[in-house]
């Protein structure tokens, strides 16, 4: 296994976590500018107003976005694990 392989390999696994988390990063981003926002214009400093918007649009994200995650992660598994072979020179 050269290092460029290696080096190949751990290029798709990183490139592979960053799209998977990339939805979810992008609808919290989103969400909390939007919350502080609001809050910067009501005056509200609970903690809990923004934290509870943020996580339920994770969970509404995460639960739209799983079966997509889901192909992307059992694509990558099969591609890395497909060609076992490789791995072992």
């Amino acid at each position: 296994m050269t290092p460029e392989f290696v080096i190949q390999i751990l290029r798709q696994a990183l490139m592979t976590a960053f799209w998977l988390a990339a939805p979810l990063l992008a609808v919290g981003f989103v969400v909390g500018i939007l919350v502080s926002l609001v809050q910067i214009l009501t005056s509200i400093q609970d903690s809990a107003f923004n934290a509870i918007p943020r996580l339920v649009a994770f969970l509404v994200t995460f639960l739209l976005a799983l079966p997509w995650i889901a192909q992307k992660m059992t694509a990558y598994t099969i591609a890395v694990l497909s060609d076992f072979s490789r791995y072992a020179r």
